[in-house]
């Protein structure tokens, strides 16, 4: 069994993190931490995991394990990262301190200069993109959920040239904003809205240019859910037609084990929904044409899983040699 530690195990990203550990075949989570809840156990935050027996601890007190999680607040990994790098050969970062490999759009995007001692290459957590770059990697870092949507439903097109300037319009639930989210996040105030926060200049769209290699702009609105991620982009193909925009889809994802296109003449369901992606670590995608030479292409996912702790879980499986799909084929729930 693989010994695994998660830093900053309170949030929500966190607890989802832990829930698929505990039940996963070849790990065995040797610690949890939270700066906060030291000597609590676990099920305090994250009430699913009753009976698992976790109970927080310090960080100071972490003993080496074979890879460390670091789920703690956004700017809190480059504090620690030479004392984590001490403690376990292998890191997956889920904050958003080493997910922008351009210093540049790290500093313009989050206001952070980055130590030059700290700037050892962490690859992009995306395995359907960088499989064997993860494979050999000690140091990961996952994309953020709407980054994630994004990337994986334009990346064909990126990859085929068919890309330049990309508009993407992204809703989320308010898991999205975390745990100690503030007073906009508060039930009174979230339910029922469909409020733009970021009308431009959302950090996730830096994550998005660097990663497809073009300029791209986003748009994010909060919605009423708790969990999901829907991502919209127009593209401009052509000549391209639906046919063969789906034919690029099947090429590259068809061996893909959590990315599904979507993409049905009749049901309820036709295209891309994040509801009924809740607890599995699907992103599906979708392209419709209108015959104009635009295409709209679709991504949805839950962002605690493929967004967050599920797309980590994958990376960590792949880090340690195990299989791909270990701990993640949970199919989602429905209805919800």
């Amino acid at each position: 069994m693989k010994r695994i530690a998660v830093v900053g195990g309170r949030g929500f990203v966190g607890g989802e993190l832990l829930r698929l550990l505990v039940h996963h075949p070849e790990v065995e989570v040797t610690a949890v931490t939270s700066d906060t809840h030291a000597g609590r156990a676990v099920e305090t935050a994250h009430p699913p995991l009753r009976g698992s027996g976790l109970r927080y601890g310090r960080r100071e007190d972490l003993e080496p394990a074979d890879l460390i999680f670091l789920a703690g607040v956004h700017g809190s990994t480059a504090k620690i990262l030479d004392d984590t790098a001490a403690l376990a050969p292998k890191i997956v970062d889920l904050t958003a301190d080493f997910r922008l490999a351009d210093a540049a759009l790290m500093e313009r995007y989050y206001g952070w200069r980055r130590d030059g001692e700290h700037a050892a290459p962490f690859v992009r957590g995306l395995p359907e993109l960088h499989r064997e770059e993860i494979a050999a990697a000690d140091r990961v870092a996952v994309p953020g959920c709407m980054a994630t949507s994004a990337i994986l439903s334009l990346a064909p097109l990126a990859a085929r040239g068919l890309l330049r300037d990309i508009d993407v319009d992204a809703r989320t639930g308010s898991s999205g904003s975390g745990a100690s989210s503030g007073d906009a996040n508060s039930h009174a105030l979230r339910s029922g809205v469909m409020r733009v926060f970021a009308p431009f200049g959302h950090r996730h769209e830096a994550e998005v240019s660097e990663a497809l290699g073009v300029a791209a702009s986003m748009t994010v609105t909060a919605t009423p859910q708790v969990r999901g991620v829907q991502t919209l982009a127009k593209v401009d193909v052509g000549e391209v037609s639906e046919r063969e925009l789906l034919g690029m889809y099947r090429e590259d994802y068809a061996k893909e084990p959590f990315v599904r296109l979507v993409n049905s003449p009749r049901g309820t369901y036709r295209y891309p929904d994040p509801k009924v992606l809740l607890g599995s670590n699907f992103c599906d995608v979708g392209v419709v044409v209108d015959g104009r030479g635009k295409a709209l292409v679709m991504g949805s996912i839950d962002n605690l899983m493929k967004g967050a702790a599920g797309g980590a879980v994958q990376c960590m499986n792949l880090m340690l040699g195990l299989p791909e799909t270990y701990g993640l084929t949970f199919p989602g729930l429905h209805p919800v």
